[in-house]
């Protein structure tokens, strides 16, 4: 199941709001003091003077959802993603019990975390790679669970976060399966730390603005995936998928900016539509995506983009062997070996990022030393470049296409501009525009602008501000429902990673 398919949409999602504001009724009947009936929202418990109500009725809805969620695809592995909870749960028990034996029972955990996703995730990838060295070990090739990238993570981040002291252990197992089982951010991210949300699993408040804000979030990253993604992705797949051996110089171009456009609002959109249900149950994730085609270097790129997965390199990875304090060079190369692996047991991801991690090393050693010196549009101009041959890199898991998309790229083949080239930019010009455009924060920009029309008055711009945000969710939503109605390509990039 994913969130931009009607089923979700118009079935799942409406009866998982009906589940839970029956159930923030039971929890306000059964624990609140001092009122009667159902209330949608939350209100301030130091105006209002009565207790913030418990989450127990709405916490078990939400782990029960989210297993119907993760099952529907895939119910067999549904075992697997309790299992690592069992384990991370009395690893984390363990780890807050006693002073000597602290960092041995991490270690166990980090261990059996990592044993979990290396036997599903690589250790068909590692049997190919011995096998080339005739030493075939008959493993078998598993299927890849949906979302274990990052629900191991989250796991890992919670271990650590838990020895380090900077976040609470979780004594409840139904909370720390809410945690990892949450299914706005399951299987695609972002990457959510357990400090994040913490305190939120059993003391949030839900505002009308909150709703608000989320659904319309929600149905920003709706649009973004179903009518932008969507149908870039068949213009890659018409230049990129098959017959590359037969591109011109121009349709590798076209081919590969059409991915490099559709990987951004996939992924973003898939950010934004689980950053918007969280926020409208009272979770507040942190951002994923900053405009990151706006960047002025490839370092700067790599900090708007995917920043979850970045900051999580960054605080259990890079910082621990030594940042930029000792052995720089190292710690980058070795992160960025890390992050290609974590994308996928394949050599392209492994090769993707190793070149990112020697465009880093080179930027920090040389180009953003004299950076200040070249004008803000050729840096631009240069990041891009760097980061659409990067996605070229990414897209060819088959070394023979990759050869070839290089050879047409540069030059080396035909370099016409054919009729199926002209029909990609003519047929698709105004999708063109309308995504370049959204690269940019025009979002921000607007609401911005908006802001300052509104009335001086807070209630009259706050229902004006309310009302022009559901009108644009209404418009979104049934332009979406009318191109997702016989659509066949709908998957989320990032869901088999």
């Amino acid at each position: 199941m994913v969130f931009s398919d009607l089923f979700f949409i118009f079935v799942f999602l409406p009866a998982f709001v009906v589940v839970y504001l029956i159930c923030a009724w039971l929890d306000k009947k059964v624990f609140f003091q001092g009122k009667e009936g159902v209330i949608m929202f939350d209100e301030d418990p130091e105006k209002s003077g009565y207790q913030h109500p418990k989450f127990i009725a709405r916490n078990i809805a939400l782990v029960i959802f989210s297993l119907i969620f993760y099952a529907w695809g895939e119910p067999i592995y549904i075992f697997l993603m309790i299992v690592c909870v069992i384990l991370n749960y009395f690893s984390g028990l363990l780890i807050s019990q006693g002073e000597k034996s602290r960092k041995f029972w991490l270690v166990i955990g980090l261990i059996l975390n990592l044993a979990i996703l290396g036997t599903f995730k690589y250790l068909g990838f590692f049997n190919d790679v011995l096998k080339s060295f005739g030493l075939d070990l008959g493993a078998p090739r598993l299927a890849l669970p949906i979302g274990i990238s990052f629900y191991i993570f989250q796991s890992i981040s919670y271990l650590v976060d838990v020895y380090r002291r900077e976040s609470p252990v979780q004594k409840n197992f139904l909370n720390l399966l809410l945690y990892i089982s949450m299914f706005p951010q399951l299987i695609a991210g972002p990457i959510v730390r357990y400090g994040t949300v913490a305190h939120e699993i059993n003391d949030r408040r839900i505002t009308a603005n909150d709703f608000m804000e989320g659904s319309y979030r929600f149905f920003i990253g709706l649009g973004k995936k179903v009518v932008l993604a969507n149908i870039l992705s068949e213009i890659a797949t018409r230049f990129l998928a098959d017959g590359v051996e037969h591109l011109s110089m121009w349709g590798a171009w076209i081919g590969i900016l059409a991915f490099t456009l559709q990987i951004y609002f996939d992924f973003s959109g898939y950010s934004d539509m689980a950053i918007g249900m969280g926020r409208a149950m009272g979770f507040h994730f942190n951002e994923n995506f900053n405009h990151p085609y706006c960047c002025n270097s490839v370092t700067d790129f790599w900090r708007r983009w995917h920043m979850s997965l970045g900051s999580f390199f960054r605080d259990y990875t890079y910082i621990p062997m030594g940042g930029n304090r000792r052995h720089q060079m190292l710690n980058l190369l070795t992160v960025w070996f890390l992050t290609g692996m974590w994308h996928g047991a394949s050599w392209n991801f492994i090769i993707w990022g190793l070149y990112f991690g020697l465009v880093l090393v080179i930027e920090k050693y040389a180009v953003l030393k004299v950076a200040h010196r070249i004008p803000r549009f050729l840096m631009h101009i240069y990041a891009l470049i760097i980061v659409v041959i990067g996605w070229a890199i990414f897209y060819f898991d088959n070394f023979d296409n990759m050869r070839e998309w290089f050879a047409s790229a540069f030059g080396q083949k035909e370099l016409a501009f054919s009729i199926v080239e002209e029909t990609a930019i003519t047929d698709y010009f105004w999708l063109w525009v309308v995504a370049i455009i959204l690269c940019l924060p025009v979002r921000r920009w607007i609401e911005t602008i908006f802001a300052r029309m509104l009335p001086a008055h807070p209630a009259g711009g706050n229902y004006l501000d309310a009302t022009l945000k559901a009108f644009a969710s209404v418009a979104i939503l049934v332009l979406c429902v009318a191109l997702l109605v016989g659509a066949t390509n709908n998957a989320f990039i990032y869901t088999r990673f």
